[in-house]
């Protein structure tokens, strides 16, 4: 049974998964209905952060234009350009016995395409989640529901994988961020154009 979190708690991954290594990291939503004539084009990203929660390199940065990690541990399943349908609209699988040494943390992020462009924010998204699934059952292990407390924002880190004394947890982050893609890259030391 998943166990459901609340902005801010952390839950342990693998010490109560014993034998956990692959999960999958699925993000989904819904668009309210609004007068614009553009399609909300969400993206879901990783970035695989060192001790100073800062990439090490351009190619730790795991997207839509940078599918898979050079280590395997990180591949994101492809680009969902609608977020149309249930269930999830991108996911990106994780395999901690591949993480890198000198990765102590993975985050999740949530963008809007385009958003200024196309006059969008996560006022206008609902039912926002994230979810751990384990890989050899399936099974549910974290969800976190983000509420819709998102008026302004175009980038949101949903939620974090680290690295804790040998055994890996979840921190349901939930924080918001103006500017989009370029303000989440910069905050983890990307530069953009």
């Amino acid at each position: 049974m998943a166990i459901n979190l609340s902005k801010g708690q952390k839950v342990d991954l693998t010490k109560t998964n014993p034998g956990l290594k692959k999960v999958i990291v699925g993000l989904g939503w819904d668009t309210n209905k609004y007068d614009g004539s553009a399609d909300f084009d969400l993206d879901a990203s990783a970035f695989l952060l060192n001790d100073s929660s800062k990439t090490n390199t351009q190619e730790d940065f795991i997207f839509y234009g940078n599918l898979k990690h050079a280590s395997g541990a990180v591949e994101h399943t492809g680009d969902n350009r609608t977020g149309a349908g249930d269930g999830d609209d991108e996911q990106i699988i994780v395999d901690l016995s591949l993480v890198p040494a000198n990765i102590s943390k993975i985050a999740f992020t949530v963008t809007i395409y385009e958003a200024d462009k196309r006059r969008q924010n996560f006022g206008q998204v609902s039912n926002a989640y994230i979810h751990i699934l384990d890989t050899n059952t399936n099974e549910e292990i974290i969800r976190y529901d983000l509420g819709e407390d998102f008026s302004i924002e175009t980038a949101l880190v949903v939620g974090e994988i680290y690295r804790h004394n040998g055994e890996w947890k979840f921190n349901a982050v939930g924080s918001g961020f103006q500017g989009g893609l370029a303000a989440l890259c910069h905050n983890y030391g990307i530069e953009t154009e």
